[in-house]
Order: structure tokens, then C-alpha cells, then sequence
């Protein structure tokens, strides 16, 4: 093992914590490192998805042993999303459409990690069901299309529309990513079969140490912002080579 593979296992294990450690699977993060050292985005997004179930699913055991999920805040999201990402899969982006989405995506991931969102439970509202069907939808075709969870566009319109808290939000999100990265991971496969990068296993290993910490910190202790502006610093740099690189 070399050592900028060592960097690499690294950079993931702490992209997986801090991910986790509100409620999402890092997705976008993996893509971001990936697209950064030249992987073709046919392997890169089943080989993101496989690590995003990993820790994705880590992530909502903690938050839901904690006592913040709750299903009537997952199914308008789910019902759409599920059937939806796995349409995504089967869809095949040109290169430059596909790293153009993804950075917008790692835009998004950014303001999340950035901005400090608070809990307001005195003015939550119910979701409407035709509200969670419809960006349930929309965020399920995105995240089959480019190999992400959904929880990075997902989170901060939950809260940004005042319908969960975050503890909550991160709790649903955990599952929403786990279900589109399943429901798009099998799209994938059913279309072009499965091309996941080498040495795939140490990645998913240390995102899964990774994931297991950040459950753990996210949903009993606490987060660590400066990790969490440096990961946001990195992503930026991501998604600048994403939008500008010909």
C-alpha cells in the first residue's frame, strides 16, 4: 500500500465521519476525491453508491437508536424517491452533463457543511403530501442519475422549510440516502452492470470506520466545524475543476 493510496483511505474514512455525523452518506464526497484523481464517472458512481449504503445505513442506526427518527417525515419523501432513483440509474450522462450536475451538487453540499442551520421545534409545519411527493421525485431521478443519496438537497430543504429538526433531518435523511442508493445502484446494474474501481474493499472498509465514528458524534456528542470547513474547502476546489475542466 502506497502512500498516496494510504492519503486516500484516509480522506475517506474522515469525509465518511463528518458525513455521518449529520445524517448522510458522503456520497458527493467520495465523487468529489474520485473526480479529483481521474476515475471515469462509470465507475464512479456504483463504487460512491456502494459506500454510500454502508454509511448511510450506520448513520441512521445511530440516529435512530438515539430516538429522532420518524416515519411519518420518511414516507412522502420515499414513496417518490424510491422508484425514481432507480429510473435515474438506468440514465446515462455524457461526461460534461455529468460533472456539471455533480458540481452543482457539491454546491449544495457545501452551504451544508458551511452553514450552521438551528433547531426551531416551536414553528415546524407538517409536509404537505403533494410538497414531499414531488421533491421526493425530483431529488430521487437527480441522485440515481449522478450516484448520490439525495441527502445533501434533501436536509437543507427540510429544514430549511421548517419541517423536522435537525436531529430529525438527519435521521431521515440516513435512510432517504440509504433507499435511493440501493433503489439506484440496481438501475445501474440492470442497465450497464456494475464497473467498481480497484480496491474497492478498503474504501468501503474505512468509510465504514468513518461512518461509524461520525453516528456516533453526530447523534450523541458533537460536530466538528473546523473538519467540517476544511471538507467544505476541498469540495469547493472539486467542484471548481468539475465546472472549468474541458
Amino acid at each position: 500500500m502506497d502512500l498516496s493510496f494510504l492519503l486516500l483511505i484516509i480522506l475517506l474514512a474522515t469525509i465518511a465521519f463528518l458525513y455521518a455525523s449529520v445524517g448522510h452518506g458522503g456520497a458527493s464526497g467520495y465523487l468529489a476525491v474520485m473526480a479529483m484523481i481521474g476515475i471515469s464517472p462509470l465507475m464512479m458512481k456504483p463504487s460512491a453508491l456502494v459506500m454510500n449504503l454502508a454509511v448511510s445505513f450506520i448513520s441512521f442506526i445511530g440516529f435512530y437508536k438515539a430516538g429522532y427518527f420518524r416515519v411519518k417525515l420518511f414516507l412522502p419523501f420515499a414513496i417518490a424517491s424510491i422508484p425514481m432513483a432507480f429510473i435515474g440509474g438506468r440514465i446515462t450522462l455524457s461526461d460534461s452533463g455529468y460533472k456539471n450536475i455533480l458540481a452543482v451538487c457539491l454546491l449544495i453540499a457545501i452551504i451544508r457543511l458551511v452553514y450552521q442551520f438551528k433547531n426551531n421545534d416551536e414553528s415546524k409545519r407538517a409536509i404537505p403530501l403533494w410538497a414531499g411527493l414531488l421533491s421526493g421525485g425530483l431529488i430521487g431521478l437527480i441522485s440515481g442519475m449522478i450516484g448520490i443519496g439525495g441527502g445533501i438537497i434533501l436536509s437543507p430543504l427540510m429544514l430549511l422549510m421548517r419541517w423536522s429538526d435537525l436531529k430529525e433531518t438527519a435521521a431521515v435523511s440516513a435512510l432517504f440516502i440509504f433507499v435511493n442508493s440501493l433503489s439506484g445502484l440496481v438501475g445501474q446494474y440492470q442497465k450497464d452492470g456494475l464497473h467498481l474501481t480497484e480496491n474497492l474493499q478498503y474504501a468501503v472498509v474505512a468509510t465504514i470506520i468513518g461512518g461509524l465514528f461520525g453516528a456516533y458524534f453526530g447523534s450523541r456528542k458533537f460536530n466538528i466545524p473546523t473538519l467540517r470547513y476544511l471538507l467544505a474547502i476541498g469540495l469547493t476546489i472539486a467542484s471548481l475543476k468539475l465546472m472549468f475542466a474541458t
